[in-house]
């Protein structure tokens, strides 16, 4: 029987409000450089669909960090039809700046460390960003003293979710087995269903209830649920009180 004695957070839309910082960030850096645009309020939905598009390229080692930056922002501009900077190294520098100021967590993450303090449980991040950029998140949302370790591709060999190497070097860096090792995550593929093919266990965050899961997938919508989901896996073999979601129909988020 394996106990879980580590919990790893996603850190993007799990711990701390991504797609809120973005929607501050696009519509002001828009705004600044064409006052009234037309598609301002789609400007958020747009950059959000960019990430998709281009970070792959980055987590696949066809292109560096700073360059998916800027295919981003090129593309960004087009769809816009906005004038592409000359400078785009400089123009995403601004566009961070608004996105930093609006850097804050979702209001259940430091709620549910507080419930999950005193189980003896190692509380640590495996992100898919960069460490510099992930630990200064932390820092600002009050987060970065109470996730230790922080764990990115450059800890781990460069291997990114859902890369099962990713996931085994996590939990050798914890000095655990991938079953003693429960990861959360906003992302279905990435940190509910590529942990359990390594022996991990995964927790889908479905903060928008989008409601389309396999079957054997364990979904929750908030973050307090993770303590009854804990209990359930220490139980007995990890039956005992866990329910995984049961996939209905899909719906709009």
């Amino acid at each position: 029987m394996f106990v879980i004695r580590a919990i790893l957070f996603d850190l993007d839309e799990t711990l701390f409000d991504h797609r809120r910082a973005v929607a501050y960030a696009a519509t002001r850096w828009t705004e600044a450089l064409s006052p009234g645009h037309e598609l301002l309020m789609e400007t958020p939905a747009l950059w959000l669909d960019l990430e998709d598009k281009h970070l792959p390229a980055w987590h696949a080692g066809e292109c560096s960090f700073a360059e998916q930056r800027r295919r981003r922002l090129r593309e960004f501009c087009g769809r816009l039809c906005l004038p592409v900077p000359a400078d785009l190294d400089a123009a995403y520098g601004e566009f961070l700046l608004h996105y930093e100021d609006a850097w804050t967590a979702f209001p259940d993450a430091a709620a549910t460390l507080d419930a999950l303090e005193g189980r003896g449980l190692t509380l640590g991040v495996l992100t898919n960003g960069t460490p510099v950029q992930q630990e200064a998140k932390l820092r600002r949302i009050g987060l970065l003293d109470r996730l230790d370790p922080v764990l990115t591709p450059d800890a781990l060999g460069g291997n990114f979710k859902p890369a099962a190497e990713c996931y085994l070097e996590a939990a050798a860096k914890l000095g655990l087995r991938p079953q003693e090792v429960l990861l959360v995550g906003d992302n279905l593929m990435l940190d509910a269903v590529g942990p359990t093919r390594v022996g991990m266990h995964g927790v889908w965050l479905d903060r928008y209830r989008r409601d389309a899961a396999p079957a054997s997938v364990t979904r929750v919508t908030t973050l307090t649920d993770l303590p009854a989901v804990l209990n359930g896996l220490n139980g007995l073999n990890g039956l005992d009180g866990l329910r995984p979601h049961r996939a209905g129909p899909s719906r709009a988020a």
